[in-house]
């Protein structure tokens, strides 16, 4: 929680992480005050009271005031004339939360949600680091309020032990329970559950020996008798009532249970209004332990049946077994013909679990069906229509297929939960501490084990013997390493690929060529794409739906993915389809990449989004020629996402696989992957690459090679004449190619405005944007916008200037293109700074540097921060001013013309800050 009383005072933004509040004793105290009623205003008269008491000194106003003015630094806090008020949302400071928490997890329990209210109750009681208000106990509002949130404290804890006596009769709680009698002897709730739990430790003599203390207690001090409550627990244990015998055969647990609340609540809730209820997922995953705890919280009989080395037909016996029933056919094994009668598979079996079973309420628990599926979901068939008391909880890598049944799927840990099982799994194999030092190295395990349990035990299982960071290391060997676990545990839980080679051998021929195939997506893959690359024909989605319900593929929305621990395995089996996938993705550029042109731009930047990671894996591993061919057709979508840092890395590694000269027929391809490789700066000297447009006699197969050249060489450099001369020889060899037209249009523009002709740069921006909007191109619309912009800037009418520049700002952020959205927060920045808006204009300089460093555009970066340098010029601070220049020119790269440019302009600030 980022704001906090329930230990020693916390106050800081979330951001910044919990912190305990700065500042003395008495800032302290102001801080606590306020987070006792945080959105209230506090009247400033009680305030001064709750702080220094009925005798505060002359100051206190200003002292207030002070300490206020200090903590505005850390806090959100408001003035509204009366009081001051703390402008953060209840559920944002802890004791609120607590509050909260604890109000729902007591009405669970009243409403015999033991379940809900256990777990509701352990994150209230988790908010606590210590005594409350434990730093400012010395402020006179202090006291009473600690006494009553530790009241509430001891509230909620007996709730939670209530709650878990219900949920799994046990003595866990004995001692959190005396050391509430330490503290409050008087609560004789708390000594009712102290003997209930003694009772269900087997220890009813000191359950007895418990109400006789409780009674000396309460006549040695009230003069009064046990409470009605407390007597009926001891006439109940006399009884030998409040025992009650325990009749769930589930094994205990020797390890914690850690991070899956919110499927335990999932399924308790699930198994409340279904008979059947079968957790799915891949191996690994903890299927089994999470149906343990189901189990134990589930209010009744519950047994659990393993099925991992049983036969198809053995399945009732194994349920007979679990149930401790006597099976007649241990005593007689043939049946009346004297021939041998099958084991476990004679009616007397399954007429047997009828019988025992018709009106019994019993949870049963088969585990591990995936290998018997069929006898397993046809047995658990005809028990639930036969036994209305019963209800079936099943693990299966795959779904039983019953009618009525619920399916819950259990897949990884999520990050922060699988680092919390990593950490405690070390800490009791190897005494680990999660320091801050290790916890990126963690992170990466947890990550690159998919947060599968099993796999995270079997690697902290190693730390005896390599330190987290070597581990995390070598962790990408996943099989190597992950080699030996659990001496206790079934041979398939004792190595990660024992664990997923059970889970290979149960897969059919096809779904074994289809599970190997699939390797090749990276990420995850569409319907048709799979169709269309794995060579399955019209048996891919029979296929396919094989594998996913056997948790071999997870379907993702309309996509479809594979763990990366699955991955590594079946890839091993076979070699991947890594051209029929290159191939497949340059159709989809190629096809996406005219639409980037139109009115449907958004739906294939979405498109191309979601296989994104499988493009980029296309372009790495597909052949020279059809690498360059996705080079090409992604260049427009780069752009557009501001992924120009990945541009640049992706079109280097291709040239340095091709080399300098282009292959025969793909000089365009070839130039725009050297062209999108520089945009980390030029490789290396030589001709310039927008030359070759000079022998262009057409529009190029791909447009924004016009866009992205000019991007690189900026203006010709010939005389105003030849200029136009120019300009109107490309839009002739344009003809008929609507956008590039258009886009030509925009260099007309700029380049009439580096001639200082605003009158034809305005008019050829419009003829731009007429153009543009024809075609429903926002990227285009967006260009002219932002030209009308900065020409209404430049002759000095602000007005004019806003809404257009407004515009493109809408269109740059529908694009959701980061680089543009630089761009034109940098140009919004200076109009703002010309027109006498300082705080304005620093804030779109600030947030333009923070776009532009994230999607590598250095040039921007130092442009934006040249901006900042100005300001601060304009506002009398010459020092800040020439640092600032300084470190754009640094930072601002060479080699292309707009960088250049931005030098040079850069060297100018600094030439009139020097002199």
């Amino acid at each position: 929680m980022p704001y906090g009383i329930l230990g020693p005072t916390l106050a800081g933004p979330e951001t910044a992480g919990p912190r305990p509040g700065a500042g003395g004793a008495r800032l302290r105290a102001l801080l606590a005050r306020l987070l006792l009623e945080p959105g209230r205003v506090v009247p400033l008269p009680r305030l001064i009271d709750d702080l220094y008491g009925d005798d505060p000194p002359a100051g206190a106003v200003n002292a207030v005031q002070s300490n206020v003015s200090r903590a505005r630094r850390e806090v959100p806090i408001s003035y509204d004339g009366s009081g001051y008020r703390l402008e953060v949302a209840p559920d944002e400071v802890d004791a609120h939360r607590f509050a909260r928490l604890a109000h729902a997890g007591r009405d669970a329990l009243r409403a015999g949600d033991p379940a809900t209210a256990s777990a509701l109750l352990t994150d209230a009681l988790a908010l606590w680091r210590g005594a409350a208000l434990a730093d400012v106990r010395s402020a006179p509002f202090a006291p009473a309020a600690a006494d009553r949130l530790e009241e509430q404290r001891r509230r909620a804890l007996e709730d939670r032990i209530e709650a878990e006596l219900h949920l799994r009769p046990s003595g866990d709680a004995v001692g959190e329970l005396r050391a509430l009698l330490t503290a409050a002897p008087l609560r004789e709730h708390t000594w009712a559950l102290l003997m209930r739990s003694l009772v269900a430790a087997g220890r009813p003599a000191e359950a007895l020996a418990a109400f006789a203390e409780a009674r000396h207690v309460l006549a040695d001090q009230l003069g009064a008798d046990p409470s009605a409550e407390l007597s009926a627990v001891h006439t109940a244990v006399l009884r030998g009532e409040a025992a009650g015998a325990d009749r769930r055969r589930l094994p205990a647990q020797l390890t914690s249970f850690v991070g899956r609340e919110e499927e335990l609540a999932r399924a308790g809730a699930a198994l409340r209004s279904a008979r059947l209820v079968t957790l799915t997922g891949p191996g690994g995953a903890g299927k089994t332990r999470l149906a343990l705890e189901v189990a134990a919280r589930h209010p009744g009989e519950a047994c659990l049946v393993e099925l991992a080395a049983t036969g198809p037909g053995d399945t009732a016996r194994a349920v007979l077994d679990a149930l401790g029933l006597r099976d007649n056919t241990l005593r007689d094994n043939t049946q009346r013909d004297n021939t041998p009668r099958e084991r476990g598979a004679g009616p007397d079996t399954l007429d047997r679990l009828l019988a025992a079973l018709s009106a019994r309420p019993l949870l049963l628990v088969l585990d591990n069906c995936e290998h018997v599926v069929g006898a397993a979901a046809a047995l658990a068939g005809r028990l639930l229509a036969a036994c209305p008391g019963l209800r079936v909880l099943a693990t299966s890598r795959e779904p039983l297929g019953i009618t009525g049944e619920v399916r819950l799927p259990v897949g990884g840990l999520p990050l922060e939960a699988g680092v919390r099982l990593f950490a405690d799994r070390g800490a009791a194999s190897a005494g680990f501490t999660l320091s801050a030092g290790a916890e990126d190295a963690v992170r990466r395990i947890v990550r690159t084990l998919d947060g599968l349990p099993l796999a995270l035990e079997l690697a902290a299982a190693r730390l005896p013997v390599l330190p987290v960071d070597e581990l995390a290391r070598r962790v990408g060997d996943r099989f190597r390493l992950l080699s030996r676990g659990s001496s206790t545990a079934g041979s398939r839980h004792q190595t990660l690929r024992a664990l997923v080679a059970w889970s290979w051998d149960l897969l059919t021929p096809r779904e074994r060529l289809l599970a190997q195939r699939f390797t090749v997506f990276a990420g995850s893959g569409g319907l048709d794409a799979i169709e269309q690359v794995c060579g399955l024909g019209a048996d891919t989605l029979d296929v396919l739906d094989g594998l996913v319900g056997k948790s071999l593929i997870e379907r993702d929305g309309a996509r479809y993915r594979m763990l990366s621990t699955i991955r590594a395995f079946c890839a091993a089996q076979g070699p991947a389809p890594v051209e029929a996938h290159a191939a497949h993705f340059l159709r989809l550029a190629r096809t996406a990449d005219a639409h980037l042109r139109g009115a449907e731009q958004l739906e294939w930047l979405d498109r191309l989004d979601a296989d994104r990671d499988n493009l980029h894996a296309a372009v790495r591993h597909g052949s020279g020629g059809v690498a360059l061919g996705l080079v090409a057709a992604l260049s427009f979508y780069w752009w557009l996402r501001g992924a120009r840092g990945e541009a640049s890395a992706l079109a280097g590694e291709l040239l340095e696989r091709i080399g300098p000269a282009a292959p025969a027929g793909l000089a365009e391809e070839h130039l725009l992957c050297r062209l999108n490789a520089d945009l980390s700066g030029p490789r290396e000297p030589g001709e310039h690459p927008a030359l070759y447009l000079q022998s262009l006699d057409r529009a190029p197969d791909q447009p924004f090679l016009l866009y992205l050249s000019a991007f690189a060489a900026g203006p010709p450099a010939d005389s105003p004449d030849d200029v136009v001369r120019v300009q109107e020889s490309l839009r002739a060899r344009l003809a008929g190619h609507p956008w590039s037209q258009a886009l030509a249009s925009i260099g007309s523009g700029w380049i009439a405005s580096f001639r200082d002709d605003p009158g034809w740069a305005e008019r050829e921006f419009v003829r731009a944007l007429t153009g543009f909007r024809a075609l429903g191109e926002r990227w285009g619309m967006m260009l002219a916008h932002s030209g009308l912009a900065e020409l209404a800037t430049a002759r000095g009418d602000h007005a004019a200037a806003r809404a257009p520049l407004d515009e493109a700002l809408r269109l740059a952020g529908e694009l959701r293109s980061q680089v543009d959205l630089a761009e034109m927060l940098r140009t919004r920045g200076d109009a703002r700074m010309r027109s006498g808006e300082p705080a304005g204009a620093a804030a779109d300089f600030t947030e333009s540097m923070a776009l532009a460093t994230a999607c590598g555009a250095p040039e921007v970066v130092a442009s934006s921060r040249l901006g900042l340098a100005r300001l601060a010029r304009l506002q009398g601070d010459p020092t800040t001013a020439r640092a600032l220049a300084r470190t754009a020119l640094a930072e601002c790269p060479a080699g292309w013309y707009t960088a250049d440019s931005v030098r040079e302009t850069i060297r100018l600030e600094l030439a009139a800050l020097e002199s």
